[in-house]
């Protein structure tokens, strides 16, 4: 499998956001089509377990959305609460960026 290609330089936004009590800033790069093609997550506790966590995730994520995995196919796939908000930093980013917080993608 291919991996797709960055520019140099490329369009990126950074947002705040808190999942269980712990606050994360994401970064997210695109594609000259607008597509993800790399996000970072930090955690306000710089080397924590959930920093590592977090930047580790969103590592393996830009990779594979490189590589040509679909963001949405992967979104989908996180573990949820009983209100559909995704359990975890990388999913809670993805469904801020997608503008699906709190759905999952599924119906309400």
């Amino acid at each position: 499998m291919t991996r797709r290609a960055l520019a140099n330089r490329r369009p990126a936004e950074t947002f705040e956001f808190t999942v269980s009590d712990l606050r994360y800033m994401c970064t997210v790069g695109r594609f000259p089509d607008g597509s993800i093609a790399e996000l970072f997550l930090n955690n306000h506790k710089c080397n924590s377990a959930a920093d590592t966590n977090a930047r580790d995730s969103a590592i393996v994520f830009s990779i594979a959305v490189q590589c040509g995995a679909n963001p949405e196919v992967i979104r989908r796939a996180f573990s949820r609460n009983s209100q559909g908000r995704a359990s975890g930093p990388l999913g809670a980013a993805l469904d801020l960026i997608s503008g699906e917080q709190g759905t999952g993608g599924r119906p309400r």
